[in-house]
């Protein structure tokens, strides 16, 4: 489902069973994978990645570089960033770095993540943290800057044990 408001330029692709809700654009050379969610007003960017069954959800801009396993939860105002050092006079499209999440990551509401790091395997990003480093698989991640605080399990809940199965 693409509701009509929506822009999906010529050349992007989109899985079988993905829903694209109102306001969002898709550029033409990003990818997205089947059983997707796209929230109201959502932006992917070009060479964007997006693997099977992501929710992004509501005011979310995925700009060239970001790379979305399976299964990742993105909340609504997630910031994602692609330089470091941005100026508005200084053309830096070389230098665009990728940010990488790995497979059932979750990302809470209004996070930055900065850009050139990766995110392991079913951690948790507190809402509001800034992320500034990469994020151990299954870690517990809240504060500005993101700090570690625990570990949880791939159903998202607290545990004593690093990187546990379900």
């Amino acid at each position: 489902m693409i509701h009509p408001t929506a822009i999906i330029d010529l050349g992007a692709t989109i899985g079988s069973g993905t829903n694209i809700w109102h306001f969002s654009h898709v550029m033409p050379t990003a990818v997205i994978g089947a059983d997707c969610v796209l929230g109201q007003n959502v932006f992917i960017g070009n060479n964007v990645v997006i693997g099977n069954r992501v929710k992004v959800q509501n005011n979310v801009s995925l700009y060239e570089g970001v790379i979305c396993e399976d299964d990742v939860f993105i909340g609504p105002s997630v910031v994602f960033t692609n330089v470091t050092n941005p100026r508005a006079f200084i053309e830096q499209k070389e230098a665009f770095q990728s940010t990488m999440i790995r497979k059932g990551a979750t990302i809470g509401a209004n996070a930055t993540i900065v850009c050139g790091i990766e995110l392991g395997e079913y951690c948790f990003i507190g809402a509001g943290a800034v992320v500034t480093k990469n994020v151990p698989a299954y870690a517990l991640m809240v504060g500005n800057p993101a700090r570690q605080t625990g570990w949880v399990n791939e159903a998202g809940h607290s545990t004593k044990n690093p990187q546990p199965k379900l």
